[in-house]
Formats: structure tokens, C-alpha cells, sequence
């Protein structure tokens, strides 16, 4: 799966580990995130993100 990285503040997600914080699941895709998830440490939205 691939890496998707925050255009604002440089946190990348890792589909791998997920975003356990916000309740999202280890090996959840990035396209699979709900469309209201946001950077876990800057708060962008979604579509700041750009794959890596």
C-alpha cells in the first residue's frame, strides 16, 4: 500500500501502521480514510496529502 504525505507539515501515512489516535486501523489505505480525516499533526485535510 502506499504512502500518501502531508503537503503542510511533512507527516506521512503509513498504511502499515495506520493512525491509531483517530481510530483508524493498521492497514487502512489512504483511500480507504474517511473523507473527514485530517493530518494527525497539523490538521490538513485529506487532500493535502500527495503520494510518496
Amino acid at each position: 500500500m502506499d504512502k500518501y504525505e502531508c503537503t503542510v507539515c511533512g507527516y506521512v501515512y503509513d498504511p502499515k501502521d495506520g493512525d491509531p489516535d483517530s481510530g483508524i486501523k493498521a492497514g487502512t489505505s489512504f483511500d480507504d480514510l474517511p473523507d473527514d480525516w485530517t493530518c494527525p499533526v497539523c490538521g490538513a485535510a485529506k487532500d493535502q496529502f500527495e503520494k510518496v
